[in-house]
């Protein structure tokens, strides 16, 4: 049994920054608790081969899985979850995105003061080292690299000419004064290698006298005492363990893990905790509920292996381009296997995009190959479509009262007519796309959703088959000032004491971009909030 001022579950995208920011302070101690390990992985720091972590075993991956999809022809989507100190940001896309300011807007809107663009643009730009010159929009020396992902010779200056052709904007600064447009990815690596939180806040944090982490250590519940959070207990190595906590408790699980130890601690809905025989502490029904995710299709063209990815994992190649990497941190190796990313609107008359994409020069089956020893994979381009804000919501729930178990998780993709009908225009606008040179020049067949599928039955069909989701889980544990709101403006739990949430689970809608810039932004505001009430 020990005591901290500050007790954080979970060292992920945004634990690990709140525990480096609170320990600036030497008058303060703060307990981080992780279930994962400190991963020492070379997987993990190679930027082009994170689909085979995000995708891959159980080491340092939770490989989650959900429930059926009522939306979406039942189907149990996949929803992989960081198993390490940096959490996700240790298996992420790394694409650096921020959502767009009218985002931020509306959760001030909504009653969460503090939250406007106004207010949360100074956070995004403290913690960034950007590429370019500091200015209004971006921040420099802070500890989150942000670099300009270098596209490919081939497909790139195709595709950027054919959009340009149809009227889109060619655009060089995603996060400046204007989002809307194609162009290259920013992306967090540091040096060639994956900057994760970890790597950038908290391994030099954990230099500090003041911060002590636990890794192993899988929470099972908060101790409540007459309204206020006194005390974690977890399991580390077989043996059941307490930490105290003087001051105050912060959940960082994130959007699946941050309600699931609410719900085991008996806070949440009533009647669902006395399903699973746990006493309730606190009933607040807004645990769980609100989970949005951005739901998210593949299209799929044959192309001339020219413009895939394909010639550059030729075994020997491959070997020649690792080499590099390892000695100078450069190359291939230290980019994503992206080429092109948008932010476009699918209707003229829409305020901001509703849609990202991201053109990848080839597609998760993709594989080291060498003639007459193992053939390549298909020679394939794929644009991944993201619905950036979808109207469908879904939840988190417990399976069972076993701190251990996976929660259980619906989003409910495709619930509503206008999410249908957004990909709908999806399609259709990505196909003329591709049938404009000089991008058509270099691209074969349609493979999904094919030529077969034209009419909006037929493709609503195709899109029940092929949507997942970008696995960017927000808003099961969301801010706001209803009676469904979990916390408040200053993440505080409603109707506790000493209890504040701080990951992706608190954001009332999800921004439309990708959210591990949001929730670095949160770990921040959490630090400043936190300090303003010490």
């Amino acid at each position: 049994m020990t005591t901290s001022d500050y007790i954080i579950v979970g060292a992920g995208s945004s634990g690990a920054v709140l525990a480096a920011r609170l320990t600036e302070d030497p008058n303060v101690t703060v307990t981080l608790v992780e279930a994962g390990r400190r991963e020492r992985n070379i997987l993990l720091e190679m930027p082009i081969a994170f689909p085979i972590v995000m995708m891959g075993g159980t080491r340092f991956n939770w490989s989650y899985m959900g429930e059926p999809e009522p939306f979406a022809n039942n189907r149990c989507i996949r929803q992989p979850r960081g198993k390490a100190l940096g959490g996700s940001s240790m298996i992420n896309g790394m694409l650096y995105a921020r959502g767009h300011p009218r985002d931020y807007d509306e959760w001030r809107q909504l009653g969460l003061e503090g939250w406007s663009w106004d207010d949360v643009l100074p956070l995004f730009k403290r913690s960034e080292n950007h590429w370019g010159e500091a200015d209004e929009y971006h921040g420099s020396g802070g500890p989150l690299s942000t670099t300009k992902h270098i596209p490919d010779g081939e497909l790139f200056p195709r595709f950027m000419a054919a959009v340009e052709k149809l009227g889109y904007k060619r655009q060089t600064d995603h996060h400046g004064p204007d989002q809307e447009g194609w162009g290259s990815p920013d992306i967090n690596i540091h040096r060639g290698r994956r900057a994760s939180t970890a790597a950038r806040f908290l391994y030099p944090a954990m230099k500090r006298p003041n911060l002590t982490v636990l890794t192993g250590a899988h929470a099972t519940r908060v101790e409540v005492e007459n309204g206020r959070a006194v005390a974690l207990h977890y399991r580390q190595d077989g043996q059941d363990k307490i930490v105290h906590a003087g001051r105050e408790i912060i959940l960082s699980g994130g959007a699946y893990n941050t309600p699931q130890l609410l719900l085991l601690s008996g806070i949440g809905p009533a009647e669902d905790l006395r399903q699973h025989g746990i006493p309730v502490v606190h009933d607040l029904p807004g645990v769980g509920q609100n989970l949005q995710d951005h739901p998210s299709i593949a299209m799929i063209s044959g192309a001339e292996r020219k413009a895939t990815l394909n010639p550059e994992l030729r075994f020997d190649r491959l070997t020649l381009s690792v080499l590099q990497w390892l000695a100078t941190g450069k190359g291939r190796i230290a980019n994503m296997p992206v080429t092109a990313n948008g932010w476009i609107k699918t209707r003229p008359d829409l305020e901001r995009p509703d849609a990202q994409y991201l053109l990848q020069p080839t597609t998760i089956f993709a594989r080291p190959w060498f003639p007459g020893v193992r053939a390549p994979a298909p020679d394939v381009i794929a644009m991944a479509c993201v619905l950036l804000r979808p109207e469908s919501r879904g939840w988190v729930k417990l399976a069972s009262a076993d701190p251990f178990a996976p929660p259980r998780i619906v989003n409910n993709v495709l619930g509503t007519e206008n999410d249908r009908a957004f990909f709908r225009r999806v399609v259709r606008q990505i196909r003329e796309i591709w049938a404009t040179d000089p991008v058509r020049d270099v691209l074969t067949t349609e493979i999904a959703p094919g030529p077969a599928a034209q009419t909006d039955a037929e493709i609503d069909a195709w899109v029940r088959e092929a949507t997942n989701t970008a696995l960017h889980p927000v808003g099961s544990c969301a801010m706001g000032t209803d009676a469904m709101a979990v916390c408040d403006a200053q993440l505080r739990v409603r109707g506790l004491e000493g209890l504040r949430i701080a990951d992706a689970s608190v954001m009332p809608r999800i921004v439309g971009g990708n959210t591990n810039a949001a929730c670095i932004m949160i770990g921040e505001k959490a630090a400043d909030l936190i300090r303003g009430d010490r």
